[in-house]
């Protein structure tokens, strides 16, 4: 490399060959494949007594890398770090420097620089504005490192001992468990309640619609079984029913803001059925293909050439009358986003998926299909709707029958409405006060409340989220990390907690209550966020934690009860007579004697779920590919062959009472 070359060093190959592509030949572009520095996997490589000093390694898979990059940097006439704009970022150009270093005896011709997107211009500005190494950022990544390798290597020994062997404990990835089976424990206490429904099918004249009966004698009803729903049906004998009251209103419905990491991976979960994992790998290839801004950020900030983009694009291709009058400016209610100062949003506003098609596969166009219209739909009107409300009355009762139709799409015509989107779209006939309807049907429906739901990737995000647990980059690897260990497994996309992952939560509450107490893990969050800041010394925020847990370890270690791991047992013994057990590996569930290892005997565990098969009629059961990815087949295989990856559907018949003949 020439003399008069500046080296520029970038995480990955991808990365460095997008910004190949608009900088000239005075650049060398080279990727550090990662980080090239790590703590050792054999010990636990912090010196408690010298303040907690990290002690990095090269792996043995970098050490080639390394190599490469201190010839070339030696040879250098200015060297740049253009790693991601976030703490692992400034730790790896970090890391970088502090290994190149002793190939350049002036420590300024190392530059820092970084940008949000991978473009000519966002590049081009970077490089009139190199700046240093952001201490305060590598000192909060270090910080996090360190904690969780301090708990980690002292905590799972006791879970070894305490639980079963070859357990591990993670600060982050416990408190992830224990939300999930606080909210098991909610399910298996719940006791369902009953209540009833009633609906009336109403016609005018060629117009049908429905409507639901809310009060008796102008008081709020409530149905409690069947006999009271039976009452009510006498009491609507012979009723002329007549509209009591008209509501008629126009309804404004704002468009989303741009994603943050983590409305990312819940929208992309809902919508595209994308693990956190899948989404983070895919968004990862977009921004280093230029085509997307930094994807871990938990701003909804905008650039205002991204604004200014936006807004030609849709008064030039969508129309005029979708553009409002200014840009819409969100407002970041995360008070911990300070490390990407922007949404995630494509690069190119006028850059429409379609243009993608021959460039991308397709899950990489489906999600920067997502990104995209959420960013056009953010910079676009309202969506307008008419809503019409009627009351219609009965002897004593009342019914509403809510409308809602859409006058004007506005940002929907882009977007779509997102799924659990509480806008009910019906139509209801704009009717007179004291105009008189004829009765249809009435629909007496049983309900039970139900338990709350078991989280779905989307929503533990989101309670992680709200409850000041992890940030942007380690919401995939808690996700990823709890399940890998078999503390949780996914059914029918829900997580439920596994025997073995109860019982590690329930000895952590009883023994570590302050580590997995939420409050005090999102105030630890807060604290890195001080590091982060400059606001705090990292030494000092560990040692404060370190000092009371390394006491409390001893305590457990000495006094803490053993626990067992209840094994779940099935209807089904080996051939040799002995109990099966479930049992976790590598790709899920199996059976096995509950002799093992004495007797080895394992079998394919098939579960079943509360559904029948399409084809035969016989009973659906969960399988598992060799890879361990569940699927749904149908339990009479080989006989029937029907397998889909989704739960079929089945939908109970609804008792229907026929209006009574005075009505007909």
């Amino acid at each position: 490399m020439a003399m008069s070359k500046s080296l520029i060093i970038v995480e990955s190959p991808t990365k460095a060959r997008t910004l190949g592509r608009f900088l000239g030949e005075d650049f060398q572009i080279e990727a550090s494949m990662g980080h090239i520095r790590d703590l050792p996997k054999s010990k636990i490589g912090v010196e408690v007594e010298k303040n907690f000093e990290p002690t990095y390694i090269i792996p043995t898979d970098k050490r080639k890398t390394v190599e490469h990059l201190k010839d070339l940097t030696a040879k250098a006439a200015n060297i740049i770090l253009a790693t991601d704009p976030d703490r692992e970022g400034e730790a790896i150009a970090w890391h970088l420097s502090e290994i190149i270093r002793e190939q350049k005896k002036d420590g300024k011709d190392f530059q820092r620089i970084v940008f949000h997107e991978i473009t000519k211009e966002a590049v081009e500005q970077a490089l009139t504005s190199p700046r240093s190494i952001d201490q305060a950022l590598v000192d909060a990544q270090q910080a996090r490192r360190v904690l969780d390798r301090l708990v980690g290597y002292k905590l799972s020994p006791i879970l070894w001992f305490k639980v079963k062997k070859g357990l591990s404990a993670g600060r982050v990835q416990s408190v992830a468990v224990r939300l999930i089976v606080d909210r098991e424990r909610e399910i298996d206490v719940f006791k369902p309640v009953e209540y009833w429904s009633i609906d009336a099918l109403f016609k005018k004249g060629k117009d049908e619609f429905e409507a639901a009966l809310t009060e008796k004698d102008g008081k709020k009803l409530s149905i409690n079984n069947q006999k009271d729903a039976a009452e009510v049906v006498k009491g609507l004998e012979g009723a002329e029913y007549k509209v009591n009251n008209v509501t008629q209103k126009e309804l404004k419905k704002s468009s989303y803001p741009p994603f943050t990491t983590s409305t990312l991976t819940q929208t992309a979960a809902n919508r595209l059925r994308f693990t956190s994992k899948k989404t983070m790998k895919l968004a990862q290839d977009l921004y280093e293909e230029g085509l997307i801004t930094y994807h871990r950020t938990d701003s909804v900030n905008l650039a205002q050439i991204a604004l200014t983009q936006t807004r030609k694009y849709v008064e030039k291709n969508i129309g005029k009358e979708y553009l409002p009058d200014k840009a819409r400016i969100f407002k970041t209610t995360s008070k911990s986003a300070q490390e990407a100062h922007e949404a995630i949003r494509p690069t190119q506003a006028d850059k429409v998926p379609d243009s993608l098609k021959n460039d991308l596969d397709r899950d990489h166009l489906r999600l920067y299909e997502l990104i995209w219209q959420r960013m056009v739909a953010s910079q676009m009107r309202e969506a307008i709707y008419d809503q019409i409300a009627l009351d219609i009355k009965g002897n004593a009762y009342t019914f509403r029958a809510n409308g809602a139709m859409i006058k004007f799409a506005g940002w929907l015509k882009i977007y779509g409405r997102e799924e659990g989107d509480q806008l009910d779209e019906r139509f209801v006939p704009l009717l007179k006060i004291g105009d008189s309807v004829d009765l249809k049907a009435l629909r007496p429906n049983q309900h039970f409340t139900e338990p709350p739901p078991r989280y779905t990737e989307a929503s533990l995000i989101k309670a992680l989220e709200e409850k000041g647990i992890g940030r942007p980059s380690t919401y995939a690897p808690i996700i990823s990390t709890i399940q890998d260990r078999n503390y949780v497994e996914l059914l029918e996309r829900k997580f439920k907690p596994t025997p073995l992952g109860t019982a590690v939560t329930d000895f952590l509450v009883k023994n570590f209550a302050q580590e997995v107490d939420y409050q005090f893990t999102a105030e630890m969050e807060d604290k890195l966020d001080q590091v982060a800041e400059g606001k705090e010394k990292w030494q000092e925020m560990i040692r404060a934690f370190w000092q009371p847990f390394e006491k409390h370890l001893e305590v457990v270690a000495e006094k803490a009860a053993r626990v067992k791991v209840e094994a779940e047992t099935v209807d089904e013994m080996c051939p040799e007579g002995h109990q099966l057990v479930i049992r976790y590996g590598r790709f899920g569930k199996f059976l096995a004697c509950e002799k093992f290892p004495d007797h080895k005997f394992t079998k394919t565990f098939e579960e079943k779920v509360d559904a029948l098969c399409p084809e035969s009629g016989d009973p659906v059961v969960i399988k598992r590919t060799k890879r361990g990815r569940p699927f749904f087949g149908c339990s009479g295989y080989p006989k029937c062959k029907w397998m889909s990856w989704t739960k079929p559907e089945t939908t109970p018949p609804v008792d229907e009472v026929t209006a009574p003949a005075a009505e007909a």
